[in-house]
């Protein structure tokens, strides 16, 4: 394998999640070229990759299906012997079928997988104990073996020297945002864990700029002294960077998580509407799953979550107990 492509153009999360194709696919290919094909936006998790050649890009912000066919024309040209298609959509599954490429591997959900020389079979259920890493690592188990390799980033010493300022004193990290409702832990229920905190411990809040406002209501309504609100003013590398060494990091069912996973830091996911048999929970050494103790017949409700809660109740969220974030401590 001289040359090698890995498509995913997906959220920021399953990004994270396709890295150890790039780990395993170095280490059993030391001397080939790989890249890395995804959407724009999520470009900075990746770039200056030590193990990455390239990054190509998807610019999905417009004329996406003309910028699509021209991502296809460098593609072609670049004559990959392997295409590892990650993602189960419709436009990835083109570039993979119209490559060129000798080895065209991808799930058979993709609607072009007709076209692929290997499909894989992808299947999330609930008491499916397989996490999703090793799902994508199966895309090149016939390549390779089947050892499981963790997700990995690498923040740079830059990375590393940034966010030094912010680890002076014992700290956690907050990252309280989703993009569904039903995956969100309610705000209220962020106060009153915040609310009994140590006094002197730090809580730093992270997230994008859209998570600003939403931090400010938990700093505002918890009333603990040491918060900060980081939303908006850290790169993936650097908030993964300060995840390494926290405390603790409390996320969501979301992207956060996997960032706190792929460089190791400790993780405390709370689980709402959906549940860590679908395979998405936190990879760390040390990590702590946090969901309700009641039995539900509507949990879970979705895979990816709502927005809003099909039974108007939202008991998945608010019977978790503050006293279930504390014993992560």
């Amino acid at each position: 394998m001289n040359k090698i492509l890995i498509i995913q153009t997906a959220s920021l999360g399953d990004v994270v999640l396709a890295t150890p194709l790039i780990e395993k696919l170095h280490y059993q290919f030391p001397h080939s070229h790989i890249d890395f094909l995804l959407k724009n936006g999520n470009e900075d998790l990746l770039r200056k990759h030590p193990k990455l050649r390239h990054l190509l890009i998807w610019d999905k912000s417009k004329n996406k299906y003309s910028h699509l066919f021209k991502l296809l024309k460098i593609i072609r040209k670049e004559k990959y012997d392997l295409v590892v298609d990650v993602h189960r959509f419709a436009s990835s599954g083109l570039l993979t079928a119209f490559s060129g490429a000798k080895h065209r591997v991808g799930f058979n959900k993709n609607p072009f997988s007709l076209f692929f020389t290997k499909r894989i079979q992808h299947k999330i259920a609930s008491g499916n104990t397989l996490h999703e890493t090793g799902r994508n690592l199966k895309l090149i188990e016939s390549f390779t073996d089947n050892t499981f390799f963790a997700p990995k980033l690498y923040p740079s010493k830059r990375d590393y020297a940034f966010v030094s300022q912010f680890k002076t004193s014992a700290y956690i990290t907050v990252s309280p945002a989703s993009l569904w409702f039903t995956k969100q832990f309610p705000v209220e229920k962020w106060m009153e864990f915040i609310r009994e905190l140590d006094k002197k411990l730090i809580v730093y809040f992270l997230g994008s700029s859209m998570d600003k406002e939403l931090c400010n209501i938990i700093i505002n309504g918890s009333e603990h002294q040491n918060n900060l609100n980081l939303t908006g003013k850290l790169t993936l590398l650097q908030s993964a960077a300060l995840m390494h060494d926290a405390q603790i990091n409390y996320t969501n069912d979301s992207a956060p998580m996997h960032l706190a996973s792929a460089v190791n830091g400790p993780i405390a996911a709370i689980f709402c509407s959906t549940v860590p048999a679908f395979g998405f929970g936190p990879l760390s050494e040390r990590s702590f799953v946090i969901e309700t103790k009641t039995l539900l017949p509507c949990r879970p409700c979705g895979l990816h979550g709502r927005n809003k809660c099909p039974e108007n109740h939202f008991v998945c969220a608010y019977s978790i107990n503050k006293k279930q974030l504390q014993e992560c401590l």
